[in-house]
């Protein structure tokens, strides 16, 4: 009789900065956490940075994956990809929607037992693969393991396509922030919890956060 074999661990249903609620926006404290990231400008429609620091960021995900469970008995789901966003001119995001101007970081949540020493382990044997099968990763040579520490945030869920968070997006900022003695630090936080390839736009589940610090 087979015995079945414990699901992977999922800290999107551990965390609770990876819950958020269709219109409702709320304050949440966003522990420090792990990320594999890739910086990177461009309209990530267009820009072929964007293309290559995805394809960089998930084979390194899954190989630190299979790493950690035959190595440390630890196995946990593959994270989510997930997005930090700035512009010189943050209206861009919210009204004039202007995404060549945009920076961004994109990145993959990885778990704490996750080391330096495995991470550039699993750059190693991607590259090696990658090689091997002639299908180069440019993006790889630039990927980082960096611990992210955004404390309060105001965060909510936008579900539809990408194009349509702007009046979200200028509802977090312009309204409830104010409203709550807050004003935005750091970069806005986008994860991306629907697979854009498999899902129509109007059904995109996306958590937007903004980390926010007390009005002086």
């Amino acid at each position: 009789m087979a015995i079945d074999s414990p699901k992977p661990l999922d800290p999107k249903k551990t965390l609770d900065s990876y819950r958020a609620t269709r219109g409702a926006i709320r304050l949440v404290e966003v522990p420090p956490l792990q990320y594999l990231m890739v910086d990177g400008a461009g309209d990530p429609n267009v820009a072929p940075a964007f293309g290559e620091a995805v394809s960089a960021l998930y084979p390194v995900a899954y190989t630190l994956k299979f790493a950690s469970r035959r190595e440390l008995g630890i196995d946990t789901v593959v994270m989510p990809l997930e997005g930090l966003w700035h512009a010189p001119d943050m209206a861009s995001f919210t009204s004039r929607r202007d995404k060549s101007t945009w920076l961004w970081t994109l990145m993959i949540m990885v778990p704490d037992h996750v080391t330096p020493e495995m991470f550039a382990d699993a750059v190693r044997t991607v590259q090696k693969k990658s090689e091997k099968k002639k299908e180069p990763l440019p993006a790889l040579a630039s990927l980082r393991l960096e611990t992210l520490e955004e404390g309060l945030c105001a965060q909510t869920l936008h579900v539809g396509a990408f194009d349509d968070e702007g009046p979200v997006l200028a509802d977090v900022h312009d309204r409830f922030i104010p409203e709550h003695g807050l004003r935005m630090r750091a970069r806005h936080h986008e994860i991306y919890l629907s697979d854009r390839r498999r899902v129509e736009p109007a059904k995109l589940r996306t958590i937007l956060r903004q980390p926010v610090e007390p009005v002086a």
